[in-house]
């Protein structure tokens, strides 16, 4: 049986930490709060070095290297986080870092784990498949692997997180953390239930890459047999062996979230709290909005564990979230073909409030009857509730209208 980490290792690597990560800010959600009906916090990971909540416990495995081991550099394997972590630590101490990432690898973060003075190596397709070349690497060179969550030091790194929640917020009642191998929930866990036995821990995934529920049903790591979601940072497909056994001992419960929930989220933070995060790093907040951690009581606090985002997939998530979110609104409307009849459509849409962004107008669809047009129209609206009275409307002044998205 695996030994769990212990609050005392948690303290040390605190000491190794000192100087070298930021006490990242706790902020206050005041549409969470309204949600819940009590205090709900932001830890900030998004803010550290970095860009995430790695940094901590790489940097305490590499510290705890012998001079030799550090002398052959070390390697790692990451879509992302664990490798700009890895950078910044091996840069600190002086030491050589390689980083497998995954050949579909967001490009900012290629680049910035390359600004941080890491060598990488693009392999396979998931962090997975990284994983296996970074270990032949090790084999091949002696360079020791820096695995992104199934090592005790890396979790006591994490756990580092939780010293910090619970001073800042001494009376949390509920932390919610994202779960991708599980390192940082494990940490997190282990030091937040040695200080306050009572705190309920809950751990979101993506439901698109979520190995944990039917591994802790089946009482093991089990292996997904595929998986995929927008929330890369968390994509992993079996949980360690170490973590599985503090997450299976420790955390309460594990909930997922759709990628809708994840984009809604991600837009709620960029709207109402200007924090700019990635998917990975939002799934909490996700996990509150849709309701799906259950009664949550008060304060609670979610960790936001990254904010390294590729602007492109974040354009796309946010106009994914808008839709889920009822504000851009696309439909299709058919209508007798005569002259004037769309610029009197346009008119209505218009005078309904909601602003008109794209429009297609056609003729030769054959799925149509002689004299009908079909007209798709994209539209901004205030929400759901505006979008149903537009197609209300619509319909009451004798369109046909079929919603494509919401």
């Amino acid at each position: 049986m695996t030994a769990l980490v212990t609050l005392a290792e948690v303290h040390a690597a605190r000491e190794l930490l000192d100087g070298v990560t930021r006490y990242t800010p706790m902020e206050p959600s005041r549409p969470l709060t309204a949600k819940l009906g009590g205090p709900v916090w932001l830890k900030c990971e998004n803010l550290q070095r970095g860009g995430s909540f790695k940094v901590r416990g790489a940097y305490v495995r590499i510290a705890r290297l012998s001079p030799e081991e550090r002398a052959r550099g070390v390697v790692a394997a990451s879509a992302g986080n664990h490798a700009q972590g890895v950078a910044v630590a091996a840069a600190a101490l002086d030491t050589a870092a390689t980083v497998f990432m995954p050949v579909g690898a967001a490009l900012p973060k290629i680049a910035a784990t390359r600004g941080y003075g890491a060598t990488v190596e693009l392999a396979g397709a998931t962090v997975d498949e990284a994983l296996v070349a970074a270990g032949e690497f090790a084999d091949r060179t002696g360079a020791v692997l820096i695995h992104p969550f199934d090592h005790a030091d890396v979790i006591a790194g994490q756990g580092t997180v939780a010293l910090e929640i619970v001073e800042q917020v001494p009376d949390v009642r509920t932390i919610l953390v994202g779960i991708g191998g599980g390192g940082v929930i494990s940490g997190i866990a282990v030091a937040a239930k040695a200080l306050r036995p009572d705190i309920r821990i809950i751990g979101v995934q993506a439901a698109g890459a979520a190995a944990f529920p039917a591994s802790l049903a089946q009482g093991r790591p089990v292996r997904l047999p595929e998986f995929g979601t927008i929330a890369d940072g968390i994509a992993v497909g079996c949980p360690g062996e170490v973590t599985f056994e503090h997450v299976s001992k420790l955390v309460d419960d594990v909930v997922t979230v759709t990628e809708e929930d994840i984009s809604r989220a991600l837009l709620v933070l960029l709207e109402r709290g200007k924090l700019l995060a990635e998917p990975a790093g939002v799934v909490g907040v996700a996990a509150l909005l849709a309701g799906v951690a259950g009664e949550v009581e008060t304060p609670a606090v979610t960790v936001l564990s990254g904010g390294n985002i590729d602007p492109m997939l974040l354009l796309r998530v946010i106009e994914h979230g808008l839709a889920s979110a009822g504000r851009y609104y696309t439909f299709t409307v058919r209508c007798t073909d005569r002259p004037g009849h769309l610029a009197k459509l346009l008119g209505e849409v218009a005078a309904l409030g909601a602003n008109i962004v794209d429009v297609d107008h056609r003729r030769q669809d054959p799925r149509l009857r002689l004299g009908e047009v079909e007209i798709s129209m994209s539209v901004e609206t205030r929400g759901a509730a505006h979008a149903d009275r537009l197609t209300g409307a619509l319909r009451a002044a004798g369109y046909t209208v079929t919603p494509l998205s919401r």
